[in-house]
Order: structure tokens, then C-alpha cells, then sequence
């Protein structure tokens, strides 16, 4: 799946809903752009979130850390 930086900030910042979420400690990953070149690298803590283009990786990544979490809304988040 293919990100734009506000798609992603908009999901990230869905992360701190705890009762659709979960609470959500961390999260991070690298995703590929939508408009390709660089991907977008993100770390997620609650109430921050920092979007950055970096470097190409084989695979999107994405990991959440925190208690009670919703993997399902986690999926559907990421999944748009």
C-alpha cells in the first residue's frame, strides 16, 4: 500500500483515540510514497507525530507499542 504524508498523518493522529485504538505508546515504521522516490519514515508518540522523507527500504514496516490493542482498527487505519 501506497501512503501521502497527510493520509498518514491523518491515520497516526486516529492513534490516539484509545477507545477505537487502544493506548498507544509508540509507533514507527516507513511506508512507500504515493508519488514515489522516497519513502515516508514516521515515529508516533501520543498527542505528537513526525513525517519524514528518507530513504528507499524493500518493505513498508509499521509497529505499534502500547496496552489493549486493537489490531483490527489498527489494519483498517493503514489499510486506506
Amino acid at each position: 500500500h501506497k501512503f501521502t504524508e497527510d493520509g498518514l498523518r491523518a491515520s497516526l493522529a486516529s492513534l490516539d483515540d484509545p477507545n477505537t485504538c487502544g493506548m498507544i505508546l509508540r509507533a514507527k515504521g516507513i511506508v512507500e510514497a504515493e508519488d514515489g522516490g522516497e519513502w515516508i519514515h514516521f515515529d508516533y508518540i501520543p498527542g505528537e507525530v513526525d513525517v519524514r522523507r528518507g530513504p528507499a527500504d524493500v518493505i513498508g514496516r509499521l509497529c505499534v507499542i502500547g496496552t489493549e490493542i486493537n489490531q483490527d482498527a489498527i489494519k483498517t487505519l493503514f489499510a486506506k
